[in-house]
């Protein structure tokens, strides 16, 4: 059980421990407080103070960022009554991740930098119905391209958003809406063998909650509900992304709103995606958005959440009319039960972009200790991968520290994937 009247001793609060078996941990809480400072740097007594760490301990640690080309000088602070402090910062060009976006149509790729910029954006055609092989084809292409679109960038991984339902501990794909065929791919690990990289996969919705949860720390909970070629939600619930016990949360879209409606890609009838997509192919936006409004609605009075969040490219054509659409319905819900709670109802902004690059973030964000799950990871055993930084500390093995290795197939001599999908590589 955590004391947590000891500070020093709660890896939970944020607060460092002095002890080897945390020399990773506290590493990650360095370089986390390093990249909030920006440019302007932070002094190695602010460090000590604001984790708990002792100033030994955080010299030691700063010492070995700056040797590993993760840290550098920032100049001096202003005298406090005594010498100058010399301030450090992060240095966002020491290492990099791929963030990949596969929707149904099409294929976003990014380069992140360790200060969270993407440096490099590429949009190509993508047909998700097309034999594996193809798909993975172009999928390698786009992350050699990002990641060569520089001089020496050092690519740390690939994070890989997808539409759900899938297994995000597994990186195995189940039934993704509209094609089926796709159930039981082991598209993490293949798509690991394939560039010789780390590779982290989660569903589209979840990494574009990532990234705003990382964006702004202090949003509480919140819902982003991204309608696209689909709709999903990503849910962050107590400063975490909620996947569930089977990783399958946030499948939002297929809630019944109408028991005799329409039939959905999903096999179900009257579907808030249905509804939403037939009422955008049709012209009527005004009523796609009430649907998602009502959706929306349900969800605030389930979980009680703080805010929703709109995103993705149907949702960017008319930014105003969703907001618009989904706040009238949550207002009009506050009303009815005698709550009369507001909650806020935004925009991420950028049309798909936030899933590419929150599915950066799957990738950097353990290195600042912002998630845990390092073993959602597959990549090379041991040494260090090619064109690769390695994670904060001296703990040796595998970056980051309990990455597994590449694990071929579903099962132990099972080599051909399903109909219409093409050989498991």
């Amino acid at each position: 059980m955590v004391n947590r009247s000891d500070t020093r001793n709660d890896t939970r609060n944020g607060a460092g421990a002095n002890l080897p078996t945390l020399r990773h941990h506290n590493a990650a809480l360095v370089l986390d407080l390093l990249r909030a400072a920006g440019a302007a740097g932070i002094s190695r007594l602010e460090l000590a103070e604001r984790t708990g760490l002792t100033p030994q301990a955080v010299s030691k640690i700063t010492a070995r960022l700056r040797a590993e080309g993760l840290a550098a000088g920032a100049g001096r602070g202003a005298p406090t009554g005594g010498k100058p402090r010399t301030l450090l910062r992060l240095v966002p060009g020491a290492g990099y991740a791929v963030g990949l976006h596969l929707d149904r149509d099409e294929l976003t790729a990014v380069l992140v930098d360790l200060a969270g910029t993407a440096v490099v954006a590429r949009t190509a055609p993508l047909d998700l119905g097309a034999p594996a092989d193809e798909v993975l084809t172009g999928a390698v292409e786009a992350v050699r391209g990002v990641g060569a679109a520089g001089p020496e960038r050092r690519v740390l991984g690939v994070g890989v958003a997808v539409p759900g339902p899938l297994d995000h501990r597994e990186g195995v794909l189940h039934r993704v809406t509209g094609f089926p065929q796709w159930d039981g791919y082991p598209l993490r690990d293949v798509l690991a063998r394939r560039t010789g990289l780390p590779v982290v996969l989660d569903k589209d919705t979840n990494a574009a909650a990532l990234g705003l949860a990382l964006g702004a720390p202090d949003a509480g909970d919140f819902a982003y509900l991204h309608l696209g070629t689909g709709l999903g939600a990503g849910l962050v619930l107590g400063g975490e992304v909620h996947r569930g016990a089977r990783t399958g949360a946030g499948e939002f879209g297929h809630q019944t709103l109408r028991l005799d409606g329409p039939v959905c890609g999903c096999g179900g009838r009257g579907c808030v995606e249905a509804l939403c997509l037939a009422a955008e192919a049709r012209g009527d936006r005004a009523e796609a958005a009430r649907v998602l409004g009502t959706g929306a609605a349900n969800l605030v009075a389930l979980l009680d959440i703080d805010r929703v969040v709109l995103g993705g490219r149907t949702v960017a054509a008319d930014e105003d009319a969703y907001v618009r659409g989904v706040r009238a319905v949550i207002e009009e819900r506050a009303r009815r039960d005698g709550s009369g709670r507001s909650v806020p109802v935004t925009v991420a902004g950028g049309g798909d972009r936030p899933v590419a690059e929150g599915a950066a973030q799957l990738v950097l964000a353990p290195l600042f200790g912002r998630v845990g799950g390092v073993g959602d990871f597959a990549g090379p055993v041991r040494g260090a991968v090619p064109g690769s930084v390695p994670g904060p500390g001296p703990v040796p093995g595998p970056w980051p520290p309990g990455g597994t290795a590449v694990r071929g197939g579903r099962a132990a001599g099972q080599d051909t994937g399903p109909t219409g999908v093409g050989s498991w590589e």
